[in-house]
C-alpha cells in the first residue's frame, strides 16, 4: 500500500519525540492532564473499533483504551505507540497484517494528519483507507483552527469546516455533523488547541 506524499519532517525520529512530548505526563502535566477534554470528546463519538491512520504515538488509541488500530508512516511513532500496547503499523506493515481487512473498521479516524497534506494527497488518504471501513461506518476528522495551524511548520493545507466538508463529500462521503472543540470557532484565532471535528458516513452502497 503506497502513501500519499507528505512532508519529510514528520517521517524522523525527532518528530515523534516531538509527539511524545505532548503527552508524556512530565513536570507540570503530572498535576494537570491537559488531554481530559480531548479523551472525553473522542470517547463521546462512540467510534468503535477504529482504523487511526496517521496514529503518532498513540494518543487517541490510548484515549479509546484500544479498541482499534493505527497506521503512521513515521516508524519512530509506532515503536512509541507499540510500545505503550497499542497495536500500530507502518502502512507496508498494515498491508501485510491481519487486520487489513475490507469493512473490518467501524471508522477511520484522521485526527490532525490531513492538515500535514496538499488537498489531492488528503483526499487520496482518505480513499485509501475508506475500503477498511464497513458500510454505514463512519470517518472522523480532526484538524487543527487557524492558530494551530501556524504553530507548525509541517502543517500544508488549513482545513476549516466549510473545507472538510467540502474534501469528505468529494470522497463520497455524506457528512452528518461538524463543530468546533472545546470552544467555538472565534477562539480558534488565538487558542492553539481548538478543534474542527466533522463526522461523515460511508454509504451503504
Amino acid at each position: 500500500m503506497n502513501d500519499p506524499d507528505t512532508d519529510p519532517s514528520t517521517a524522523t525520529p525527532e518528530y515523534a519525540e516531538r509527539l511524545e512530548s505532548t503527552v508524556a505526563r512530565r513536570g507540570w502535566r503530572r498535576v494537570v492532564d491537559p488531554q481530559v477534554p480531548y479523551r472525553w470528546n473522542i470517547r463521546r463519538l462512540q467510534l468503535g473499533r477504529v482504523l487511526d491512520v496517521g496514529c503518532g504515538v498513540g494518543r487517541n488509541l490510548a484515549h479509546l483504551d484500544g479498541n482499534g488500530v493505527g497506521i503512521d508512516h513515521n516508524p519512530a511513532s509506532v515503536a512509541m505507540a507499540r510500545g505503550r500496547g497499542l497495536q500500530a503499523f507502518t502502512p507496508e506493515e498494515f498491508a501485510a497484517s491481519p487486520h487489513a481487512i475490507p469493512s473490518s473498521f467501524d471508522t477511520l479516524l484522521c485526527a490532525h494528519v490531513l492538515e500535514h497534506l496538499r488537498e489531492p494527497d488528503a483526499a487520496l488518504l482518505l480513499e485509501t483507507h475508506l475500503p477498511f471501513v464497513r458500510p454505514g461506518g463512519r470517518v472522523a476528522v480532526i484538524c487543527p483552527q487557524q492558530r494551530g495551524q501556524a504553530s507548525d511548520p509541517t502543517h500544508l493545507t488549513y482545513f476549516d469546516q466549510r473545507r472538510l466538508r467540502a474534501l469528505l463529500e468529494a470522497v463520497g462521503l455524506d457528512v452528518v455533523s461538524g463543530r468546533s472543540f472545546p470552544l467555538p470557532t472565534f477562539a480558534g484565532s488565538w487558542f492553539t488547541h481548538n478543534e474542527t471535528v466533522v463526522i461523515a458516513r460511508r454509504r451503504d452502497s
